[in-house]
């Protein structure tokens, strides 16, 4: 069974209680890694001036505490984690859209920003990105 390694977990201990809940549900059935959960200054303005990030710190839904945003991502076996393939992150994020919808947790995802589920129309992919909408849960 899939697990997080303590540094992913770290990480998602630092986030909104319902993006814990919705990462702990999704490891149990496929394999990930939390790469970030709150963000210091340095690191959000670092990230903006890369290109990785529209904002600078302190607008980034990254920082506040918890968190109200998580860059996660698949890790494949004996391959890691897929940067170069974008295609594993589309995958992942169709399981963890459906694991939010059954758990009722409102979230929006860094390759459809605007939740239509065309992600050809996006100006700025950040696949890993995943941030909270509602801290309450919707009725299922």
């Amino acid at each position: 069974m899939p697990k997080f390694s303590l540094k992913s977990q770290d990480r998602l201990n630092t986030c909104h209680p319902l993006l814990q809940e919705l990462f702990r549900e999704v490891v149990k059935d496929d394999d990930c890694s939390i790469f970030e959960g709150h963000r210091n200054r340095r690191r959000q303005n670092e990230f903006f001036r890369q290109g990785k990030s529209r904002v600078k710190w302190p607008d980034g839904k990254h920082n506040v505490m918890p968190s109200m945003a998580v860059d996660a991502g698949p890790w494949l076996e004996k391959k890691g984690i897929p940067w170069d393939k974008p295609k594993q992150f589309y995958f992942f994020a169709g399981k963890v859209r459906a694991k939010a919808r059954e758990l009722g947790i409102q979230v929006r995802w860094g390759g459809d920003w605007d939740g239509d589920g065309d992600v050809t129309d996006q100006q700025f992919n950040d696949l890993p990105h995943w941030e909270l909408l509602s801290t309450e849960k919707m009725e299922v």
